[in-house]
């Protein structure tokens, strides 16, 4: 009986494992990689321009995102200064009213409370109308004590109630908020987070169709090459990966420019605006990207650049044919 012919020694050892399989997948993600950006590099004025259009997409809705979060601060500062105003009893003296004040601040919901007692109020109200000399004049005090209430809780609901319960204390003549305000605050920024939320959504449809055209052109530029990788056995996503980096790097690059933008404008805009409501006795700045901020807006780029080569790519691989 002839004997078979063994097999090479060693044979066993080159078959490839796991993990060099591994190392294959990522050196060809690192070529991918390296060589989508040398192609970018190739033609720098259409590259810039597409990550211009991508990052002009992305400076709108970042730079409200920010203005609301700026508004969100001043908001809470407005809160605490809201305030509602326990006019006590003509009858009542100080030290009731002073008895009047320990039983409000003990009340649920009720921050801290300040007694204005009528002389107080008769001063305060002379020096605000500059009418020391006519009111002299009067024969006695008609105004009452009143205690200023700050609420533990802003929320105008819960300050309704709060003055509900308060205007029920003996001695408490009557409960004056003034609420208006704080709701037209709170709607504008709701109104103002909506639209933010369609534009962003809208000018991330606009990055996926500005990347899309992008790869879908160099889709067409590579179509022999594609069709004879093709032709040898190369998937989909063997084809697909150079043109997902693509789409990353203009993500990238478009994300980039518009930190830069908004940083710019930020500081371009800082001084005249915190100017602008220290005019109104308010203190306002706008805020920052930061750290977080910063990351969630390349993120984002990212993403979307990277999706909207995923599209593009997919689309026109279907209609591809070797031929």
């Amino acid at each position: 009986m002839s004997r078979q012919p063994s097999a090479p020694r060693g044979a066993h050892s080159q078959r490839p494992t796991g993990s060099m399989r591994w190392r294959a997948w990522a050196r060809h993600h690192r070529a991918m990689a390296l060589d989508s950006a040398r192609r970018l590099l190739r033609a720098p004025v259409g590259s810039l321009l597409t990550m211009l259009a991508i990052a002009i997409a992305l400076v709108l809705p970042a730079g409200l995102w920010l203005a609301l979060d700026s508004a969100r601060l001043l908001d809470a500062e407005l809160e605490e200064s809201a305030t509602l105003t326990a006019y006590l009893s003509t009858a009542i003296g100080e030290d009731e009213a002073g008895r009047i004040e320990q039983a409000l601040a003990t009340q649920a919901g009720v921050a801290d409370t300040r007694l204005i007692t009528a002389a107080e109020g008769m001063a305060e109200f002379q020096q605000a109308l500059g009418l020391r000399d006519a009111l002299t004049r009067l024969e006695g005090n008609p105004l009452p004590a009143s205690v200023v209430v700050r609420p533990a809780d802003p929320d105008p609901q819960a300050v309704r109630r709060l003055a509900e319960a308060l205007e029920a204390v003996p001695g408490v003549d009557e409960v004056r908020l003034d609420l208006a305000w704080l709701e037209r605050l709170r709607h504008l920024a709701e109104l103002g987070q909506r639209v933010t939320l369609a534009l962003g959504v809208l000018f991330g449809l606009g990055v996926l169709l500005v990347v899309g055209n992008t790869v879908r052109l160099a889709v067409e530029n590579r179509r022999q090459e594609i069709e004879v990788v093709t032709l040898i056995g190369a998937t989909h996503a063997f084809v697909r990966r150079p043109f997902l980096y693509s789409g990353a790097w203009f993500g990238l690059g478009g994300g980039l420019l518009a930190w830069g933008l908004l940083t710019l404008g930020s500081d371009w805009l800082s001084a005249p605006v915190s100017a602008l409501a220290a005019s109104y006795g308010a203190r306002f700045h706008l805020s920052r990207l930061g750290t977080e901020g910063s990351t969630i807006l390349l993120v984002c780029s990212i993403l979307l650049g990277w999706l909207g080569a995923w599209i593009a790519v997919n689309r026109h691989l279907a209609e591809i044919r070797p031929r």
